[in-house]
């Protein structure tokens, strides 16, 4: 679980908790009230006196209940009147008239709460025995308990703030995805929302990462799409200007015709190349061209692409070395890995100083798993800073002034080997030089190769 969770969590229990304390205290205060104001008029204690006197005046007769009070000092028992039918006080305390009537109707209405109560003598003597209100201690005075509104406003307030300050902290991000989607939606690639932020670590931040990676991705392909257009209308506007001089030339020299309808047929048949590369890595960067797969001999493969680039280099003094081991066999489309190879090692002979090799080796990783294939020339190499962009479309180096080309074979060989789950890099050599690694993986045992896509 998420660091979100357990501050939503922590709010919901720190809410909970102060609604829950002050409803306590509320219910606890208006208890308390209740309770004090159900107090007898001589509290707890006065109900037991009249009960024991009256248990021992019933059980003992009057000289068991006059020793019991003699030794009682305490308030109450100051209070206790105990009258017979004959209005005399059985304690020899006084009593008035106006007490005695008050208690008869007391007892006569068996009020609750009345201190009073008739008792029967084991002589046959009748008793009243009661407690008048004004000879009892006066009664302790409670406060009245605050009415519960307040704190109930307490509570709604605290936990409406509470909410609302929530609701800003998880309501502020969300607004800054918005604007940042708003930016990006217009036009604004370069919107980034991390700045926005904060030090925030929870999952709306990795949320907005998130989206600052998209937005760089979605950068980045949109500046390639753009520099392709712009590439491919430069290298279509170079062979259509020439045409175009060759057709102009055609007009004020009728003796050229034939040289200008030869240079047109260059060019026209470098602009059906320049197409059909186009063509081609527009295939492999989509995934919808159709890959053949079958078992083939890569061995043999790069043998082949070996012993044609030699028959060409050796025209302009060049050489290849082909190295390899025993046979390697391998699921995919040996046609479209020829071609990869094929741009790869006449790439490297091309850049190659004349009178050098280019080395050509293939041969399986010592973990069985894949197979490494390694071209590598004797020219100038690339930019430290250029190794990353060399296998992208139209990519030329420093060195690539006057050489010919489209800048498409790499790129289209480093497509060809990812669409069969395979790797490409380049790397400079110390004495000089640039070596190509091409990386493929071998079927798994008991694999049969296929002829579908």
């Amino acid at each position: 679980m998420g660091r979100l969770f357990w501050k939503f969590l922590l709010a919901f229990l720190v809410s909970l908790s102060i609604a829950g304390a002050g409803v306590g205290t509320v219910v606890w205060l208006h208890n308390s009230g209740e309770q004090e104001r159900m107090l007898p008029p001589g509290g707890p204690g006065g109900d037991t006196l009249i009960r024991s006197a009256a248990a021992l005046l019933a059980s003992g007769g009057s000289a068991a209940v006059g020793a019991w009070a003699a030794d009682l000092v305490d308030g109450r028992t100051q209070a206790l009147r105990i009258v017979g039918d004959d209005g005399r006080e059985l304690l020899g305390r006084d009593v008035s008239a106006a007490q005695i009537e008050r208690a008869r109707a007391d007892e006569s209405a068996a009020s609750p709460g009345q201190l009073v109560r008739r008792v029967v003598a084991p002589d046959g003597s009748r008793y009243l025995v009661f407690l008048p209100p004004e000879l009892l201690p006066p009664r302790p005075r409670f406060h009245r308990p605050p009415p519960p509104w307040p704190p109930l406003a307490a509570v709604l307030l605290a936990g409406l703030a509470f909410s609302a300050l929530g609701a800003w902290y998880l309501a502020k991000p969300i607004r800054n995805l918005r604007w940042a989607f708003e930016g990006v939606a217009s036009g604004k690639l370069d919107t980034r929302v991390a700045p926005r932020m904060g030090s925030r670590r929870d999952e709306m931040a990795e949320l907005g990462r998130d989206f600052d990676r998209m937005a760089h991705q979605l950068q980045g392909l949109v500046g390639s799409q753009r520099r392709l257009l712009h590439d491919v209308s430069h290298e279509l506007r170079s062979p259509l200007a020439r045409m175009q001089a060759a057709v102009g030339l055609a007009r004020q020299n009728p003796q050229k015709i034939e040289a200008s309808l030869d240079r047109i047929e260059r060019e026209s048949q470098r602009l059906d190349e320049l197409v059909g590369e186009l063509l081609t890595l527009s295939r492999l960067e989509a995934g919808t061209g159709t890959l053949r797969r079958e078992r083939f001999d890569l061995v043999e493969l790069v043998a082949s692409v070996a012993d044609d680039a030699r028959f060409e280099a050796q025209a302009t003094g060049r050489d290849i070395a082909f190295a390899a081991g025993e046979e390697i066999a391998i699921d995919g489309s040996a046609e479209l890995l020829h071609r990869a190879l094929e741009n790869v090692v006449r790439n490297a002979v091309k850049y190659s100083a004349e009178g050098s090799r280019v080395d050509v080796s293939i041969q399986s990783e010592p973990q069985g798993e894949s197979v490494r294939i390694e071209v590598s020339d004797c020219g100038p190499g690339i930019a430290q800073q250029d190794l990353g962009s060399v296998f992208e479309p139209f990519f030329r180096g420093a060195n690539a002034n006057g050489s010919g080309g489209f800048g498409l074979g790499l790129a289209i060989a480093r497509r060809a080997v990812e669409a069969h789950g395979g790797s490409i890099v380049a790397r400079n050599r110390r004495e000089g030089g640039l070596t190509v690694v091409i990386s493929l993986p071998l079927p798994k045992p008991g694999a049969v190769g296929t002829s579908s896509a």
